[in-house]
């Protein structure tokens, strides 16, 4: 059967990883995992069991090949299917016409999951995707934290064909890498590093200020829902007298909730939407080239500009 060879690959390609495809993969089984202990602990009478173990995550990454370099920019979630051990392959074709429609330049390179090392069935998903690139790459992530060792607990793997006891097998080999960045994802790692409290306890960034102010608006309302909740209870029961004002007022902040989910409602909801997201654009933008400007102004200033006059060179 197809394992992890430890050779090390020799077809030559030069892999460039970006460091979007890490957070993403970071984030990606941080959810799964905070998911499951909350099924965990829900399920759970009294808590004491032993929680179990996170389940793997996959996905697919995308980037572009020139010759001998292979650049991954990004990556997106899939659905994984455990009993076929398959991908839903509808969703995956879903996903793929919609990122071409925003990046017509990227491409499926791969696919990345979770683990210490490469398992036997991961050749088994390796082949699935070879109908959409014939030689995909495999991106692995071990989440176990390892605070001696200084390298990213990232893994790229290519698969070649191995002879094993006259027997033709897919192996997968290691590949080098290289850690690839532009100005703004590193603008945007050295954000997502920093956010992390302060000393006098308020939030180091406005990103980090911002969540904290709706987990605190939603952790309000949740306590408000109970109470009412548990008001509502003791009237029904009769430990409280029963108070019909209050009751109307309920009824009527119940009725409104239908309203959210009716055509119109989504229609007006994706125009506000989209509109916002134009407005975002339009700001970014116009942050660029006010940016790009300055940077002109300052070239100018400080460097001599030749301005060519009638044939000759002059210096201002």
């Amino acid at each position: 059967m197809a394992s992890a060879s430890t050779s090390s690959s020799s077809s030559g390609l030069t892999f460039k990883l970006h460091p979007l495809v890490i957070l993403n993969i970071s984030d990606h089984y941080t959810r799964v995992k905070s998911q499951s202990l909350t099924v965990h602990v829900s399920s759970s009478s009294n808590g004491a069991a032993a929680p179990p173990p996170p389940p793997r995550i996959f996905g697919c990454v995308i980037g572009v090949q020139k010759g001998r370099t292979v650049e991954i920019f990004n990556s997106f979630e899939l659905l994984y299917d455990d009993s076929t051990n398959s991908f839903d392959r509808l969703f995956l074709e879903k996903k793929q016409e919609l990122y071409k429609k925003v990046f017509p330049n990227f491409y499926i390179l791969g696919w990345y999951s979770t683990g210490t090392d490469a398992q036997e069935s991961d050749m088994q998903i390796h082949k699935a995707l070879m109908d959409i690139n014939e030689s995909p790459v495999y991106v692995l992530l071990n989440p176990a934290i390892n605070h001696t060792h200084k390298d990213l607990p990232v893994t790229i793997y290519e698969s070649e064909l191995h002879v094993i006891d006259g027997i033709p097998q897919l192996m997968f080999v290691r590949s080098s890498y290289n850690i690839e960045t532009v100005e703004a994802e590193r603008i945007s790692v050295d954000h997502v590093a920093h956010l992390k409290p302060s000393d006098g306890g308020s939030a180091a960034t406005q990103l980090a200020a911002h969540l904290t102010g709706i987990h605190s608006a939603i952790k309000m309302l949740n306590s408000r829902i109970k109470v009412l909740q548990y008001y509502l209870l003791s009237m029904r029961t009769g430990d409280i007298p029963y108070e019909n004002s209050l009751v109307r007022q309920v009824s009527s902040l119940l009725r409104r909730l239908p309203a959210i989910e009716s055509g119109k409602f989504q229609d007006d909801f994706l125009m506000e939407y989209n509109d916002t997201l134009l407005v975002t654009y339009l700001a970014m933008i116009t942050n660029c080239s006010s940016a790009m400007n300055e940077l002109v102004n300052k070239f100018n200033t400080a460097y001599d500009r030749h301005i060519r006059r009638g044939g000759r060179t002059a210096f201002i």
